[in-house]
């Protein structure tokens, strides 16, 4: 199984920029894909990026050419740089992990942008 922890959420003006980690252990050889999805009050979570296994990326309209995924292989640690930050991209985001056959979450960090 694996297990994933979060960090890097806060509070942050309109165009500031933070990083989100999340450091995965466990049986790391079976994670096809690791993405970051957020949550705002009221509404559906829904993906924000997603690296695979071979290292394709793809990101969500709405942060597309202002956040980055990537990942330290040696550190087994993904990261979400988000620049230029909108108050809409205030939510709780989650890391995610999945196999072929299943799927696990870390805990959620906030993130806050305030006007």
């Amino acid at each position: 199984q694996v297990q994933l922890v979060e960090s890097g959420g806060g509070l942050v003006q309109a165009g500031g920029s933070l990083r989100l980690s999340c450091a995965a252990s466990g049986s790391i050889v079976s994670i096809d894909a690791m993405g970051w999805y957020r949550q705002a009050s009221g509404k559906q979570r829904e993906s924000v990026a997603v690296i695979t296994s071979i290292g394709l990326t793809m990101y969500a309209d709405s942060v597309k050419g202002r956040f980055t995924i990537s990942r330290d292989n040696a550190k087994n640690t993904m990261y979400l740089q988000m620049n230029s930050l909108k108050p809409e991209d205030t939510a709780v985001y989650y890391c995610n992990a999945v196999g072929r056959l299943w799927s696990t979450w870390g805990q959620g960090t906030q993130v806050t942008v305030s006007s």
